[in-house]
């Protein structure tokens, strides 16, 4: 049997959906037992500062460096394509906004998997207990905004290096 990226991609979003689920039930019953969402918690803002510092904190700067990589490489495409900078695109261009999208999410696809996967597992070696609404939120977060920031850089230098050399 052959591995496509298609197959990976689609083993590593199952995997988060499953940890998400997994986390699911454990979340509803300290929702109920105290009476407070996590995520919208004071107890998550004072929790935050555990999650640069403790197990696993090397995969921010890990998954940060990654975004950034795959971002500058969008960027380029997109300037060789003459699209608009990325972030501007997506809040102000309605013909490219889809195509900006879906490139965005198709690289970042697996990225953002990991990330949720990560901070889960983060959140087991931390706490004791998984809390699926912060997994969605500090993985991602930790990822989308480096990959689009970077992505619209390049996008805007690359574009201003093509213009000078005449191409």
């Amino acid at each position: 049997m052959k591995v496509t990226h298609g197959t990976i991609s689609t083993i590593v979003t199952s995997v988060a959906v499953l940890i998400l689920v997994a986390a699911l039930p454990s979340a509803i019953h300290d929702t109920i037992e105290t009476g407070r969402v996590y995520l919208i918690s004071r107890q998550f803002l004072e929790e935050m500062p555990q999650r640069f510092t403790g197990p696993g904190r090397f995969r921010f700067v890990l998954q940060a460096l990654v975004a950034i990589l795959f971002g500058c490489r969008s960027g380029l495409a997109d300037a060789r394509m003459g699209l608009p900078p990325y972030l501007y695109g997506l809040l102000m261009d309605d013909q490219h906004r889809k195509e900006l999208i879906r490139s965005g999410w198709s690289a970042i696809r697996n990225l953002v998997a990991m990330g949720i996967v990560l901070d889960a597992v983060a959140q087991l070696l931390i706490y004791q207990q998984g809390h699926p609404g912060a997994a969605l939120l500090v993985g991602p977060t930790l990822i989308c905004i480096p990959y689009a920031v970077s992505r619209a850089v390049t996008n805007r230098v690359a574009r201003r290096m093509l213009s000078r050399s005449g191409m």
